[in-house]
């Protein structure tokens, strides 16, 4: 219930280990991180997550196992607090969180969980849009998939998939595009106001171009809702390929 109302759910496992005995917190940290994903929610995994490093240059091997099971499980962000809000190392923190969370989704093992965990879909338009589009990223050389949406909710569907290729999410909306930054695989995007297919589509290849998310002869896949400014009607995709270099035509 709390999960449905929330827009985004944090494991703070420091508070969690207050309310319950410690050795049930990982099971717990599981079954929501599971919940979240089922339900399109951004879930992130905190609190002393590389706890060591506050007084020292590397991580126990402990933490980097905490951090990897955290994205493992298919946490959309894992989070640090104390180690660079006042640690000695706080840059080296960053870079060694960075580090093992593109390890760990370089992994193969990595896909396959993700897979075996996959949220079922609703009998939805949007959600089939959604689970077309984690099938096309794996059949097709797509390079981003690029989402115009006004409320989120339509790229937190496609980011529940995991698709192989990064989300670049379009809307007019301030608002939305600082709730999708947590969310697993997102980069957000304001843009003004756009009012058909095919100034989306265009639009889409040249900030995905700008963004350096995409280079001229890439695959991208556009979605959006037609009609165009009403929340929750996604039911359009589009594979576009982003014009070659003058010297190619």
């Amino acid at each position: 219930a709390i999960a449905e109302r929330a827009d985004a759910i944090m494991v703070a496992r420091g508070d969690l280990g207050v309310e319950v005995p410690a050795e049930s917190v990982p099971g717990i940290q599981k079954r929501i991180v599971q919940v979240c994903r089922q339900l399109g929610k951004p879930v992130v995994v905190a609190t002393q997550m590389l706890e060591s490093m506050r007084f020292s240059p590397a991580p126990t091997r402990a933490e980097v196992t905490d951090v990897a099971t955290a994205v493992g499980a298919g946490a959309d962000a894992v989070m640090l607090s104390a180690e660079t809000a006042s640690g000695q190392y706080p840059r080296e923190a960053v870079e060694m969180m960075a580090k093992i969370v593109r390890q760990v989704e370089a992994e193969p093992d990595y896909h396959v969980q993700l897979e075996a965990n996959r949220p079922q879909p609703d009998a939805t338009v949007s959600d089939a849009i959604s689970c077309a589009i984690r099938r096309v990223s794996r059949i097709l050389p797509v390079a981003v998939l690029v989402n115009y949406t006004e409320s989120g909710n339509s790229t937190l569907r496609a980011a529940r998939e995991r698709p192989k290729a990064p989300i670049l999410s379009l809307t007019p909306n301030l608002r939305t595009a600082r709730r999708l930054t947590v969310a697993w695989g997102v980069y957000s995007v304001v843009n003004e106001q756009l009012a058909h297919v095919d100034e989306i589509c265009s639009t889409a290849l040249d900030i995905a171009l700008a963004q350096r998310m995409a280079r001229r002869g890439d695959t991208v896949v556009v979605t959006a809702g037609v009609p165009f400014g009403r929340p929750g009607s996604t039911n359009m995709l589009r594979i576009e390929t982003v014009a070659p270099p003058l010297g190619d035509i």
